[in-house]
């Protein structure tokens, strides 16, 4: 910024171009000069220095200004050599004189190019009259709002209040800052004037207002729809609302609304938003990223169960490592307060002939399996409606296993859904179906066994982890742990529609497996079957539930990535609940996006009959439009101090990480540069671009770190699905490490999306994307000026251009194909 105070005003910018900056003046063929621009004292006329041009002709009359352009729209800009290392939010060109000359200008940041943009349209549309106007519009709205705020808490009518009241007001009015900031604004502000008392006048409380709670980057936002004007009015409104925030079918009454709820001033009346109702609009939850019609209920919930992903909780009970760890009943009520709609009992016998709960072979504490029931029974359509499945490990003797169906049959009663499946059906029921049912995923005799009992074999998670400690993958991956337990019939009987088997293998399980039955997969194994059988896993997963579980060697209890299944179909990816971090962020962030109700539609793809997708593409998807997210990270707002950070003070140096996360061919990353001792209101103003080819699995996660050298400590986090994402200019709300939000800290960001088709609802793209619509790639080769090589390239081109074109024209014929086969499968 060129000064130190706050840009909040056409009256800020002017004053600042009078001051002056230092800008690059572009020519073309790779030239750039860098000169000091100012404004004239009077206002007339625009200047630069040095300049080997006469003192007459380094300059520019205002009156022959005819427009302002912002970007890199001119022929200079794109004829310079250099175009691409120039920041669009730092380019503006003024456009003058008879002959419409261009000079293009490059600052060196956004604010910067802000503050000359907004000068200079002010200083063209009202001339010299400029600063009369502005004060007209200012004074009567912003500052008559603040002197009526103070004359309330000036009780005596002294014209000066106590420090302290003045503090308090502020802190009311903008929450995220510290009391002691304030008090030091006022004090610094006292100390510059000399002055010996701390009460507060007007004036200082006006300035300090100014100061703290202006936040540039809106109002720079504000004056772009306002037709130079200090204030949106309703048609204003009406335009940012459309353009940027897509919404559709605006009209004044919902302008005036807005302006109505979030306008402090006098300006609610007249129809006019001021800066400080623009604000507080922004960082409302009516501007927030998250989509409000993801937080109902909005996906089809009447088909297959196997179309959908189920959040899974394994090793439920545990509240720590899964080794030595204790066992606990909170356990259960923190997934199912989350949403979690399948929960793990790992069954024991128990004394005094009651079972219990705990991890075998281990060293973890242990719970009554009656008490857990209980809680099951209290908590389980706490958070959702939809079907509960409780994943049975059962390794109690007959006598035990007979107390727990009592238990079960008594404590749960006709939640239980023990129908037995349609063998004429070929798909599961819907999660619409199984409404307030709790399901028994467990083992399940033979319908050829008369007896009480009988034998089934056991697969043994616990087992597994104990022979396991010390083995490398590879160990793990080849042994095999099999073997029989007698099973009551009772107990059987309580399992429907989710019995438990093995799998051998793909084909085995297309020629024999039933809807009904389940395979759990390690994530060992699993991982192998998605690297060397990605269709087939994915075709598998079609018709079949697979539940996931975590390695045996994560003895800390840490967390496998969901996405590496999920892009293979797995329904149930069962997630260390007490363990926080990257993946359990992946975990909440996605089943946000259907009501938070623990079922997320997959992937039509995932799901058609007629359809091919391998888990690993790391290019386009047949048959899916891709999409190009655009993200703007603008600023930051009211950064903690990480915790536990080291001896820095108060000072944070925070960047912001851009995560995508999906199929190998969307996972991308970028960054942001640091900025140095500002956890305040940091300004970024930097922008990525993504290519999203399979939307409907993609997840965007902000980070934001401090920069130490020591190394890179948390401050806060947000995990949204792509599908969820509103475009425009929102506030993300952050998160701490264990998923709390962090009081009135955000960051403020600008998204786009281009070329949305298909599924969801249309997102208008915004004013700030200025991108032309994407058109075929194809693969270039670079000149080595070796003769021979270069002429062998030379004659590749052709032949790898007609096979890009070949692969994209299968890829359209077979979209072509399934909406063909659509109409035929419904009929």
């Amino acid at each position: 910024m060129p000064t130190e105070k706050k840009i909040s005003s056409a009256s800020d910018c002017i004053n600042a171009m009078v001051e002056g900056s230092e800008l690059k003046k572009v020519r073309s063929n790779s030239r750039i000069y860098h000169r000091y621009f100012l404004l004239e004292a009077d206002m007339q006329s625009l200047r630069w220095e040095p300049s080997k041009k006469d003192s007459e002709k380094a300059k520019i009359d205002i009156k022959s200004v005819k427009e302002v352009r912002t970007g890199k729209n001119t022929e200079i800009f794109r004829s310079n050599g250099i175009n691409d290392q120039i920041s669009e939010d730092c380019a503006f060109s003024i456009i003058y004189g008879d002959n419409y000359e261009s000079l293009d200008l490059v600052a060196n940041s956004a604010d910067v190019a802000n503050i000359w943009v907004t000068g200079l349209r002010y200083l063209i549309s009202y001339g010299k009259h400029t600063l009369d106007m502005i004060e007209s519009f200012q004074d009567n709205l912003r500052t008559s709002w603040l002197s009526q705020m103070f004359r309330e808490l000036d009780e005596e009518n002294a014209g000066q209040i106590p420090i302290c009241k003045a503090v308090q007001y502020i802190k009311k009015l903008n929450p995220g800052l510290k009391n002691s900031k304030i008090e030091l604004k006022f004090k610094e502000l006292q100390k510059s004037k000399d002055k010996i008392s701390t009460d507060v006048t007007k004036d200082e409380f006006i300035e300090v207002y100014h100061e703290l709670c202006t936040r540039p980057e809106i109002y720079f936002l504000l004056v772009q729809f306002s037709s130079n004007k200090e204030f949106l009015d309703t048609k204003d409104l009406m335009m940012f609302l459309e353009a940027e925030q897509g919404m559709a079918h605006v009209t004044e009454e919902i302008s005036l609304d807005i302006i109505k709820k979030y306008e402090p001033s006098k300006g609610q009346e007249t129809g006019c938003l001021t800066l400080d109702g623009f604000t507080n609009y922004l960082m409302s939850p009516d501007c927030s990223i998250f989509d409000p019609e993801h937080k109902k209920i909005c996906q089809d919930m009447t088909q297959p169960l196997s179309h959908y992903y189920i959040n899974a909780s394994h090793n439920t009970y545990l509240i720590e490592d899964q080794f030595r760890g204790p066992s606990d009943i909170t356990g259960y009520i923190r997934a199912l307060k989350m949403g979690c709609r399948s929960v793990e009992l790992d069954v024991w016998d128990g004394p005094d002939n009651e079972p219990v709960i705990y991890t075998g072979h281990t060293m973890t504490s242990q719970i009554v399996f009656r008490s857990v029931i209980d809680i099951i029974n209290k908590y389980a359509f706490f958070a959702s409606e939809y079907s509960l499945i409780l994943c049975l490990e059962n390794h109690c003797s007959v006598k035990q296993q007979k107390v727990m169906v009592q238990h079960m049959k008594k404590i749960l009663g006709d939640k239980l859904y023990t129908t037995c499946p349609n063998t004429e059906e070929s798909y599961l029921p819907s999660p619409e179906l199984l409404k307030g049912k709790i399901v028994i995923k467990g083992k399940k005799l033979t319908a050829d066994c008369s007896g009480i009992e009988g034998d089934v074999t056991d697969e043994d998670e616990g087992l597994e982890m104990s022979q396991r400690v010390g083995k490398d993958e590879e160990e793990q991956q080849n042994t095999a742990v099999v073997k029989r337990v007698q099973l009551c019939k009772d107990l059987s009987e309580l399992v429907s529609i989710c019995k438990s088997i093995q799998f051998t293998d793909f084909q085995m399980s297309f020629q024999n497996q039933k809807y009904w039955e389940v395979c759990s997969f390690n994530e060992v194994a699993a991982g192998k079957y998605a690297n060397e059988n990605p269709g087939d896993f994915v075709n598998y997963n079609k018709k079949y539930l697979s539940r996931i579980f975590p390695s045996p060697m994560r003895i800390d209890s840490s967390n496998m990535n969901p996405q590496d299944y999920w892009k293979c179909g797995c329904q149930i990816v069962a997630m260390n609940y007490q363990t926080p971090g990257l993946m359990m962020d992946l975990n909440i962030g996605w089943f946000r996006q259907n009501g938070n109700c623990g079922y997320v539609l997959r992937p039509s793809i995932m799901r058609e009959e007629v359809s091919f997708f391998s888990a690993n593409t790391k290019d386009s998807v047949p048959g899916v439009s891709p999409q190009l997210l655009h993200i703007k990270i603008i600023s930051g707002q009211h950064f903690p101090k990480p915790k536990g950070s080291g001896a820095k003070g108060d000072v944070v140096d925070p960047y912001v990480y851009v995560e995508i996360h999906g199929i190998p061919a969307d996972c991308a990353e970028q960054k942001t540069k640091t900025v140095h001792q500002n956890g305040d209101n940091p300004i970024f103003d930097e922008s990525f671009e993504f290519q999203i080819n399979l939307p409907e699995l993609t997840m965007v996660r902000f980070v934001v770190l401090d920069d130490d050298y020591i190394g890179d400590e948390f401050i806060g986090q947000y995990t949204i699905p792509f599908e969820c994402l509103q475009t425009g200019y929102r506030h993300v709300p952050l998160q701490s490490l264990t998923g709390d939000i962090l009081p009135h800290t955000s960051l403020f960001v600008h998204v786009a999306i281009t070329n949305r088709r298909g599924g969801g609802k249309p997102h208008k793209r915004g004013l700030s994307v200025r991108k032309a619509k994407k058109s075929r790639d194809y693969a270039s080769f670079r000149t080595l000026l070796m003769k021979p090589v270069d002429e062998v390239f030379k004659n590749a081109v052709q032949p790898i251009r007609e096979a890009t074109d070949l692969r994209e024209n299968m890829q359209n014929t077979v979209v072509s194909f399934q909406r063909a086969m659509r109409p035929l499968s419904s009929s």
